[in-house]
């Protein structure tokens, strides 16, 4: 079964905050809402929101909150 992973990293790649779940449902809320607490300048800047797949829990970066 898949892991969701959304991540919302700086403009210089760093993960600011992190969600893994298996729900897809769940997952693509989270993302949605990553993406609307994103400014307009954060934005411009190069702030991103970024949901991927993943196979495996030791895929998941150490420092995500883990819903399951």
């Amino acid at each position: 079964m898949a892991i969701w992973i959304n991540e919302q990293l700086d403009p210089g790649g760093l993960m600011y905050a992190c969600i893994a779940c298996r729900d897809e449902t769940q997952a693509e809320a989270c993302h949605q809402s990553f993406e609307d607490n994103l400014t307009d300048r954060q934005k411009a800047e190069g702030w991103v929101a970024r949901m991927r797949q993943v196979e495996s829990w030791d895929e998941v970066p150490v420092n995500s909150l883990k819903l399951d």
